[in-house]
C-alpha cells in the first residue's frame, strides 16, 4: 500500500493543480445513476490522487502550497457542490475520499481567507444539501463530517445558527437510526460549543425559542437523546461565555422542576447528568423567590434522596459537590412540603 501511495504522490506531483482538478471535475460531471463501472473508477482514481496530494502518504509530507492551489482550483470549478450533489452515487470508499477532499477544502486557511469558506458563502445551498444527507443512512456520516468541517469556521457556524437550518437539528438528533442521530448530535454539539462568544450571543437573543425546543430533547422518550442533551446542557450552563443564559435558566422554577424529576429517572446515568444541572440551581447565590420556595418545600425529600444518591460512585469531585449541595439545601428554612418532588 505504501508503494502504491508513493506512486500516486509521484503521479500527482507531475500534474498541475489545475490539471488534476479539471480531470476530477470532468469525471464527476459524467457521473449519473446509470454511470458505468469505468466512469465510477475514473472519479475514484482522481479523488484518490487529490486526497494523496492534500494529505500525503504518512511518510512524505504533502506540499502545502500545492494543497492550497488544489483547494482554490476545486472551488473555482464548483467541485465541492458537485460532489455534495452526487455523493449518493459513489461507492463506500469513494464517498470517504470525497468527504476527506471536501473537508480539506472547507478547512483550508489561506492567509485568513479560506477558499472553502468563501465557496460556502457564495453557495450556501451546500449546507442544506449536506444536512439533507442525514435522510440517507448511506451518506449521512459523510455529510455530517463535511458539515462539521464547515462549522469550524465561525462565519459559517453563524450562518447555520441564525438560518432556518438550525431548527431542524432538534428533529434530526432524534432520528430512529442510531448512527444518524449520534452523528447529527455531534454536529449539533459542535455548533453550540466550538465558537463560544457567538453561541453566547445567539442563546441570549434566541433564548425562548431555543429552550422551548431543547426541552423536547430533555423529555424525549429516547434514552440516548435525554442523556446527551442533559450532558450538553450542563456544559452550556457552566461555560463562562453563557453566564447570562445560565442565570436566566436557573431563575425559572419550571426548569428546576424538570431537573428534580430527571434526578429520579430510572437511568443512573441520566440521574447523574441531571445532578450537574440541578447543582447550578442550588449553588446560585441569587436564587429567585420561586426557586427558593420550591427547594424549601421539598427540602426534606431532597435531603433524604441526595443522602443515598450514587453513594457508590468513586469520584471525589462529585462527592465534594454533593456535600456542598446537601449543605446548601439543609440551610434553607423549612416550609410545608408539597408534592413537587
Amino acid at each position: 500500500m505504501a508503494n502504491i501511495l508513493k506512486k500516486v504522490l509521484h503521479s500527482t506531483a507531475s500534474k498541475s493543480p489545475q490539471d488534476l482538478v479539471s480531470r476530477t471535475s470532468a469525471a464527476a460531471d459524467k457521473l449519473t445513476e446509470t454511470a458505468s463501472e469505468r466512469q465510477q473508477e475514473e472519479l475514484s482514481k482522481y479523488l484518490t490522487y487529490m486526497k494523496a496530494a492534500m494529505f500525503g502518504d504518512g511518510e512524505a509530507e504533502p506540499s502545502k502550497d500545492h494543497a492550497v492551489l488544489l483547494c482554490w482550483e476545486a472551488c473555482k470549478v464548483g467541485l465541492p457542490l458537485v460532489l455534495a450533489h452526487k455523493l449518493n452515487l459513489l461507492d463506500f470508499e469513494t464517498r470517504k475520499d470525497a468527504a476527506q477532499v471536501c473537508g480539506c477544502i472547507f478547512r483550508m486557511d489561506s492567509n485568513a481567507d479560506g477558499p472553502g469558506v468563501r465557496f460556502v458563502h457564495e453557495h450556501p445551498e451546500i449546507l442544506d444539501i449536506l444536512f439533507q444527507g442525514y435522510n440517507n443512512p448511506n451518506i449521512a456520516l459523510n455529510c455530517g463530517s463535511m458539515l462539521r468541517d464547515c462549522v469550524r469556521d465561525v462565519s459559517l457556524a453563524q450562518m447555520v445558527l441564525e438560518g432556518p437550518l438550525f431548527g431542524q437539528y432538534f428533529e434530526k438528533v432524534q432520528a430512529t437510526n442510531f448512527e444518524v442521530a449520534s452523528d447529527a448530535f455531534q454536529t449539533f454539539k459542535d455548533l453550540l460549543t466550538r465558537h463560544k462568544p457567538l453561541v453566547g450571543t445567539y442563546l441570549n437573543s434566541h433564548y425562548e425559542e431555543f429552550f422551548q425546543q431543547y426541552e423536547k430533547l430533555l423529555t424525549s422518550d429516547n434514552y440516548v437523546t435525554r442523556r446527551q442533551s442533559l450532558k450538553l446542557l450542563g456544559e452550556l450552563l457552566l461555560d463562562r461565555a453563557n453566564v447570562k443564559v445560565m442565570m436566566r435558566y436557573v431563575s425559572d422554577s419550571k426548569n428546576l422542576q424538570m431537573m428534580m424529576m430527571l434526578l429520579k429517572d430510572n437511568s443512573r446515568s441520566i440521574q447523574f447528568e441531571a445532578f450537574h444541572v440541578f447543582k447550578v440551581f442550588v449553588a446560585n447565590p441569587n436564587k429567585t423567590e420561586k426557586i427558593t420556595g420550591l427547594l424549601q418545600h421539598n427540602k426534606d425529600k431532597l435531603l433524604r434522596y441526595l443522602g443515598d444518591f450514587h453513594t457508590d460512585k468513586d469520584d471525589e469531585q462529585f462527592k465534594e459537590e454533593k456535600a456542598v449541595i446537601i449543605k446548601e439545601i439543609s440551610m434553607l428554612e423549612p416550609l410545608e412540603q408539597d408534592e413537587q418532588f
